[in-house]
């Protein structure tokens, strides 16, 4: 008789370890995949580099910044997981996504044993928000999906009050020069 093994019992669960950046906002802890991350910067360093830019049914976004010919939306993410506002001191740069994302601080790295799926009571945006749930060091932390920082529709109406924030400025200049 063959005793199946703990380690072969992982690999039929199909869950892999997963790296992850562990970072706070107001007081409370997220992890987002390490590959979904593009960069990381102070937000002082983007000081210059970024534009306002108000749109009033999109309040979690008010700046954008310029990167290899695409715009970057800079999603506060206090507002986006309504919590309370702080003053964030860094900005993860996203990947595959244009967006930026103003976090509080970087906890630390970490490998995760699994993402396991997220549980009935989390609803509405929160799905759309978070790919799911990681236990680490006693802890339970949401593991965020880096595409439910924006709507598609989202990014149509940013893409849109961009271009008219652009001609606007344009404008400016050309009256001023």
């Amino acid at each position: 008789m063959k005793i199946a093994s703990h380690d072969s019992a992982k690999l039929r669960r199909g869950r892999h370890p997963e790296q992850v950046i562990l970072f706070s906002v107001a007081h409370q802890t997220f992890a987002i995949a390490a590959e979904s991350v593009q960069e990381l910067r102070s937000t002082d360093s983007l000081g210059g580099a970024t534009e306002e830019l108000e749109h009033e049914g999109i309040p979690k976004v008010r700046h954008t910044f310029e990167r290899n010919h695409r715009t970057y939306y800079v999603v506060n993410a206090c507002l986006h997981f309504g919590l309370p506002v702080t003053r964030p001191a860094l900005v993860l740069i996203l990947r595959q996504i244009r967006v930026a994302v103003l976090v509080d601080r970087i906890e630390r790295m970490a490998e995760i044993p699994a993402v396991h799926p997220l549980p009935l009571a989390f609803s509405g945006d929160e799905r759309r928000w978070y790919r799911g749930l990681a236990y680490l060091d006693d802890h339970v932390i949401p593991v965020i999906s880096p595409a439910g920082f924006l709507k598609r529709e989202e990014f149509q109406l940013l893409d849109r009050a961009s271009k008219q924030s652009a001609a606007q400025r344009e404008m400016e200049g050309a009256v001023q020069g």
